[in-house]
């Protein structure tokens, strides 16, 4: 299988190439940069790896939720390298990556088995986070079975402190929580994801490359900046 993975929803750039068996991965500081520097990176790695565009059998990217500003440049650099490839593109939402990326991580290599269920938070700014509850049932992705709900699953906006960790959760990403295992989403985790999806018919045409906001609104209005304040001074 060749696959190139995008993921732009953090800070953190992170990109890998799948060849056969060998994956090739990048990741750098996002943010303001990464407009500018993630195609050079993605055409570096797909050099690494051997393979240009055109070979691919499609490209994945993280569509959300995250930063409105990183998930359009992934959806829009997915959406130009497979309209200009012949290509369809895989949409993975990013808190199924960190699912993955965090059960790999602390659980999956040599880690506990059986059941394990992890909490994906994000921080989407404003004092809130994104959230979603995954379960997995063994060492390996949970994904190959029911990839079809996983990706139904609906994301909560949370208000962090309304919320406490159901028993028997593990709660990872980069919220500041004393419980949180550190974990974001990955390239290299989109594409232990990206199998079973394509296998499932899930790839799309270019121009259904979308971003998946969950939240609607990004700033607060004056008015909702003072009630905050005078909340939080009582």
């Amino acid at each position: 299988m060749k696959l190139l993975a995008i993921d732009t929803s953090t800070d953190v750039m992170s990109l890998a190439v799948q060849h056969g068996d060998a994956v090739f991965a990048h990741s750098a500081a996002g943010g303001a940069r990464t407009s500018a520097e993630l195609i050079p990176a993605i055409l570096a790695l797909l050099k690494e790896a051997g393979l240009v565009l055109p070979a691919l059998d499609a490209i994945a990217f993280g569509r959300g939720p995250g930063s409105f500003t990183g998930l359009r440049t992934a959806c829009a650099v997915a959406q130009g390298l497979a309209f200009g490839a012949g290509l369809r593109v895989l949409p993975i939402d990013t808190l199924a990556a960190l699912a993955d990326e965090a059960h790999f991580m602390h659980f999956g290599a040599g880690g506990q088995a059986g059941a394990v269920g992890i909490c994906a938070a994000l921080d989407a700014r404003m004092g809130e986070w994104y959230l979603v509850q995954y379960e997995f049932n063994s060492k390996l992705s949970p994904y190959d079975g029911d990839i079809d709900q996983i990706q139904s699953k609906k994301f909560d906006l949370i208000k962090p402190e309304a919320w406490s960790l159901p028993a028997g959760y593990t709660l990872a990403g980069n919220v500041p929580h004393p419980a949180c295992l550190p974990a974001l989403p990955t390239a290299t985790a989109m594409l232990r994801l990206a199998p079973a999806m394509l296998a499932r018919g899930l790839a799309l045409p270019p121009e259904q490359a979308l971003p998946l906001y969950v939240r609607d609104k990004v700033a607060q209005t004056t008015q909702e900046r003072d009630d905050a304040k005078r909340v939080l001074a009582a």
